[in-house]
């Protein structure tokens, strides 16, 4: 094994990945920065996710590698890669997912809790991203009595209050209006780039991937010079006592 180069934080050579028998990824390289906020783009079904969930450690490596800090990902264990994920990462699905018995800060400040941080710095974190993100006044309200788009702020805000360094954002914004969208990643952007924070984002709207410092293009599971990525319609998005751990 050869390590990475020093200034990439993520590296990640020749990543091989089946799903049931049926190729998501072919041979995905690549390298990210310190810092760096790097748009993975490419139409539904490409492998966006599969390469996410690779660089992440939520799916184990099938062949190839993936190294963090010069860290082998690889070659760790399930429990390691729990301890990794847990301390180091952060996570944004494309659909909320809270706890249902928790109310808003309680859940943003849930992985600050999990590591052991006291509740009360815990919740002082949340807060601040609560009110960052324009849903301070929601944050004793349970996940059923907010609406979609203040349920995916939630999530956004429980990835960023842990204070990752790697945070990983699958369609991040997918469930929101496109205005929302727009004040949306703005504030994750500037948060990233104001703690130093290195974001994967995952993406098939082309206003998205645009907020990138850098693109990389997918398409049936390989890089590929780029995709022209069509126009994402508004969302619905409005309906609000559905979701469940």
């Amino acid at each position: 094994m050869v390590a990475p180069p020093d200034n990439d934080v993520l590296w990640a050579r020749a990543l091989h990945f089946q799903h049931n028998g049926s190729p998501a990824l072919g041979g995905v390289s690549l390298g990210v920065r310190e810092g760096e906020i790097l748009a993975v783009t490419g139409p539904r079904g490409s492998g966006k996710t599969t390469l996410l969930q690779c660089l992440a450690g939520l799916l184990p490596i099938q062949q190839g590698e993936v190294w963090f800090n010069s860290t082998p990902v690889h070659t760790m264990g399930p429990l390691t890669r729990e301890r990794l994920r847990r301390d180091r990462f952060g996570w944004i699905d494309p659909v909320p997912l809270l706890v249902p018995e928790l109310n808003a800060w309680e859940n943003a400040a849930l992985p600050l809790m999990l590591r052991g941080t006291s509740r009360r710095r815990a919740k002082t974190a949340a807060l601040e991203w609560l009110e960052r993100l324009d849903i301070g006044d929601c944050a004793r309200k349970r996940p059923c009595e907010l609406l979609q788009a203040e349920r995916q702020r939630v999530a956004i805000a429980r990835a960023i209050a842990s204070g990752p360094t790697v945070l990983f954002a699958d369609e991040p914004t997918a469930p929101l209006y496109r205005a929302d969208r727009t004040q949306v990643l703005r504030t994750l952007a500037t948060a990233a780039r104001s703690h130093g924070i290195t974001v994967v984002l995952a993406t098939h709207d082309p206003d998205t991937a645009a907020l990138a410092d850098r693109t990389v293009s997918l398409l049936d599971g390989r890089r590929v010079n780029n995709v022209h990525l069509p126009p994402v319609p508004e969302t619905e998005g409005r309906a609000a006592c559905s979701l469940s751990v």
